[in-house]
């Protein structure tokens, strides 16, 4: 018999709004319809506050990262860590996945209404819009790689992955599309974005919002994903061409480079650790990464534990948001010129990021290292690097799916946990409270709430929001 599943897609909730955006006054009133360029950009702005933790949370399931000694987070996180995905215990931390679709309705409605915004001038309509385009490319982004297969893997890019979701239409029932379809998709958000943003840097209480660089540096690591070298190389040299700073770890004042006020961040966007930010203990095997003439171990962990881990210290506050920073885009760069055979360039850009976390001494030995050696060396170096530089930022479970997908192997509790290389749970599942209790669509309503804006009321929905259960076939789902 087929099977059905449903899988909630959530749709616009309620406008509370909670970034930093002192132009608006917004309070929680009644029912609403966006209108003005303001209206619309408060819309944008709850979407960009909607929660995405699941990065920080695949920390987890990587080699880098295991739970604290306390019973709550045990209970909540230890089958993620276990890589069990079929039968967790009750309770376990789910992925998420109507947030990011909720996060495309936002985008959707804001794009599908573009010609109809007032009360603002075109420039600020496109880029309101091109950012728009952007975070909703950003999220079939993450949304792939979480569910679907990586696309280095050889046949990955035809097998199926996640919904597209282009449009508001809420009686459509989308089905599942391609790996190689999501990419197309998400570069052509991109370029769409490309046209439209004209912000190249904003405020730091806006460092929220995607900017020109922004576009560039999402480029970069989709291109890297996809393991187009060329194209990785030029968009990443197009960000360092525009922004190249790098905190100086030699430097008393510097900053933990994913703090939002440091000088090497972006984008401050996602704050990915809030969901685990406690829980983390980086294991004793990364530490031992660093050399003693490495200067971020300060910077990056606390004192050991009991159990001889070490809390983090890149996390604990929302202070530490950022999704792109230039930190990531030199080792993008670099470990694209490897594989170009620019061997001079990748080094040069290793290098420079490398001057900025060793000491004076120990930069000098290590670029001693570098500079003899092979390409199949270098390679292994840059990627090593990634693993201590952008630890505990939410990338090592990607950047294990997108290269070798290696063994792992952890001993927990006396027990011994096996990740075997290319294994299928290097993919999850589509989350379990995504099935259906029953084989009919239930519809939950959601009303939109009124905001208060500068002293005036607008209605931003007349009618109920819904949450749309997308139905697909089982044999259509990854398990």
């Amino acid at each position: 018999m087929t099977k059905k599943l449903y899988i909630t897609f959530a749709l616009l909730g309620s406008l509370l709004i909670t970034s930093c955006d002192s132009f608006l006054d917004i309070q929680p009133i009644g029912k609403v319809i966006p209108n003005t360029l303001s209206e619309y950009r408060a819309l944008l702005t709850e979407a960009y506050s909607q929660p995405l933790f699941d990065r920080g949370v695949t920390e987890f399931r990587t080699d880098e990262v295991t739970i604290r000694d306390n019973e709550y987070d045990q209970n909540y996180y230890s089958e993620i860590e276990k890589w069990n995905d079929s039968n967790p215990i009750p309770g376990t931390r789910e992925f998420a996945w109507s947030n990011y679709y909720s996060i495309i309705y936002y985008a959707n409605a804001i794009i599908d209404n573009r010609d109809k915004i007032t009360e603002g001038t075109q420039e600020d309509i496109d880029q309101l819009v091109g950012e728009a385009y952007l975070l909703r490319g950003y999220m079939h982004f993450l949304l792939v790689n979480l569910y679907g297969q990586p696309y280095t893997k050889d046949g990955a890019p035809e097998t199926k992955a996640i919904p597209i979701k282009l449009d508001i239409d809420l009686e459509k029932t989308p089905s599942r599309n391609t790996v190689s379809e999501v990419y197309t998709a998400i570069l052509n958000d991109i370029e769409s974005a490309r046209k439209l943003i004209h912000c190249k840097e904003w405020e730091k209480q806006y460092s929220y919002r995607f900017s020109t660089i922004s576009v560039d540096a999402m480029e970069s690591r989709v291109y890297l994903y996809m393991g187009k070298w060329q194209e990785t190389y030029n968009s990443a040299e197009k960000v360092l061409s525009q922004k190249s700073s790098l905190e100086d770890f030699n430097k008393e004042n510097s900053k933990i480079p994913n703090d939002f006020q440091s000088t090497e961040v972006i984008t401050a966007y996602e704050y990915v650790c809030k969901d685990v930010d406690k829980a983390f203990r980086a294991t004793p095997m990364l530490k031992e990464k660093y050399d003693r003439n490495d200067l971020r171990p300060n910077k990056y962990f606390d004192v050991a534990d009991k159990n001889g881990n070490f809390p983090v210290l890149k996390c604990g506050s929302t202070q530490f948001s950022c999704s792109f920073r230039t930190g990531e885009i030199y080792l993008n760069a670099a470990e694209a010129a490897v594989h170009l055979n620019k061997l001079s360039e990748a080094r040069g850009r290793l290098l420079k990021l490398i001057e900025n976390r060793y000491t004076p001494e120990g930069y000098t030995l290590k670029k001693n290292e570098i500079e003899v050696m092979s390409q199949e060396a270098l390679l292994a170096e840059i990627q090593e690097e990634r693993t201590k530089e952008l630890a505990f930022e939410g990338h090592r479970w990607f950047d294990l799916r997108r290269t070798t997908r290696p063994r792992i192997e952890k001993v927990i509790d006396g027990k011994t946990y096996i990740l075997e290389k290319d294994d299928a749970r290097y993919t999850l599942r589509i989350p379990q409270a995504a099935e259906p209790f029953n084989n009919n669509i239930t519809r939950v309503g959601l009303y939109g709430k009124s905001m208060k804006i500068k002293n005036r009321t607008m209605n931003v929905y007349k009618q109920p929001l819904y949450a749309l259960l997308i139905h697909l076939n089982a044999d259509d789902i990854l398990f």
